[in-house]
Order: C-alpha cells, then sequence, then structure tokens
C-alpha cells in the first residue's frame, strides 16, 4: 500500500473525524486557537497603527516592529513562551501567534490611513470635525480595503502556523500530524498526508471565504484600492 492509498484509508475512516481527538474536534480548536490570535494581534496592531497613520509619523517604527516580529521563529517563541510565568496551555500559543499576526495587521492599518488623500482631511477639518472625528467619518471608512486586506493575509497566516503548536502539545491540526510522525512514516505516513492536506484545505477555504468578505465590506469605489490592499505589508510605507 503506497502513501496515498494509505491517506485515503485513514481519511475514509469515521472514527478519525468523529472521536475526541479526531478531525472535526481538532479543527474547532485550530480555528479557536487562531481567532483568539488574530483578534489579540487586531486589538494590538489596529488601534496603534491608526493612531500613527492619523498623525502621520511611526513609519520608521512601524517597519522595525514588521521586521523585527517576522524575524522571530515561530517555532522558538511556542518553546519559549510556557516556559515563562505565562505557563503551559493555550495562552502562550495565543501570544506567540499573536506576535505573528501583528506585522500584516499593523502596517495596512497605518498605510490605509496614510492613503488618504490630504484634501479629503483637510475638507474635513474645515467642515469642524474634531480629530476623532475625521479618524472615524473619513479615514477609516476609507482605508478598509486595507484594513481588510491586512486581516485577510493575517488570518491565513496564523490558521497555516497554529500547526506549529503541535510541537508544546498545544493542540490543533499539527496534533494529528505530530502522532502520525510518532507513528513511524512506515505505519502513520498516511495520517501525516492527511493532516497536512487538511491543513493546507482548511487554509485555501479560509482565504476564499475572506476574499469573499473583504470584497462585501469594502464600498464599491474602493475595490479596485482594496486589491492593492492585500500585498500594503510588503510595500514601503511612508514614512
Amino acid at each position: 500500500m503506497n502513501l496515498w492509498e494509505q491517506t485515503l484509508l485513514w481519511l475514509n475512516d469515521p472514527l478519525n473525524w468523529t472521536n475526541p481527538d479526531g478531525i472535526l474536534a481538532r479543527t474547532w480548536e485550530h480555528l479557536q486557537i487562531s481567532a483568539a490570535a488574530v483578534a489579540l494581534g487586531c486589538l494590538v496592531a489596529w488601534p496603534l497603527g491608526i493612531w500613527l497613520g492619523h498623525i502621520g509619523r511611526g513609519g520608521t517604527l512601524i517597519v522595525a516592529v514588521a521586521n523585527m516580529t517576522r524575524a522571530m521563529p515561530t517555532v522558538a517563541l511556542l518553546t519559549i513562551f510556557p516556559l515563562t510565568f505565562i505557563g503551559f496551555g493555550y495562552p502562550p500559543i495565543i501570544l506567540a501567534l499573536a506576535l505573528f499576526a501583528i506585522p500584516p495587521l499593523l502596517a495596512n492599518a497605518y498605510l490605509g490611513v496614510r492613503e488618504v488623500d490630504a484634501e479629503v482631511r483637510d475638507a474635513a477639518l474645515g467642515m469642524g470635525l474634531s480629530g476623532r472625528q475625521v479618524v472615524a467619518r473619513v479615514e477609516l471608512p476609507l482605508a478598509v480595503p486595507y484594513l481588510a486586506g491586512g486581516f485577510r493575509t493575517a488570518a491565513v497566516q496564523v490558521v497555516a502556523t497554529a500547526t506549529l503548536a503541535a510541537f508544546v502539545n498545544g493542540g490543533g491540526l499539527g496534533m494529528i500530524i505530530s502522532r502520525g510522525f510518532g507513528l513511524g512514516l512506515a505505519s502513520g505516513g498516511g495520517q501525516v498526508l492527511a493532516g497536512g492536506l487538511i491543513v493546507i484545505v482548511l487554509c485555501l477555504a479560509l482565504e476564499g471565504l475572506l476574499a469573499v468578505g473583504e470584497r462585501l465590506v469594502t464600498p464599491r469605489p474602493l475595490r479596485r484600492a482594496g486589491r492593492r490592499a492585500g500585498s500594503a505589508a510588503d510595500a514601503p510605507l511612508p514614512l
């Protein structure tokens, strides 16, 4: 029996889907961890990025933070955090993944606000709007394509990276792959490949759903700008 036949056999076993440690339970756990990490990243990155974009400062800081967090190995963070006061369990995993989510969220939030036409901003101020009102009524609506693009990038990256949580017995779909390796490739190779395929399908499905969601929340005149927002995290930031 070759590897692909082992994979199909493993996926066709109902118990591998429905048992307490099966695909459905691990997928739900995987999504919970990822959602918490992205939510934490949004709570940190969006307010900071929007504020810095509004005042027109901090581009250098954002570039430095983005580069620093990208340089930190996620596996290292997943293994170090449980050894600190944070302890074991979900908190260190969510924190490590949140740090991984921050760069695209922060960069896109900053760039989205900075890309608002200065004349539009000046017109709003000339109409008597306060700084907060300019942010809420002018800058944020126009920055939606960038915010949505950053969220989409961060979410897919986190879901893919959350597989590494299995290195510290942290749950998620990575546990399926990890336990397959534990059985040895001769008998567990099909389980390893099945786990990898499930993660790929999950990421592709999430990418598709978020692409549709991004289009729905973006006003029609801004959809062309939204197509550029997905890669905004890698674009040069105005300093």
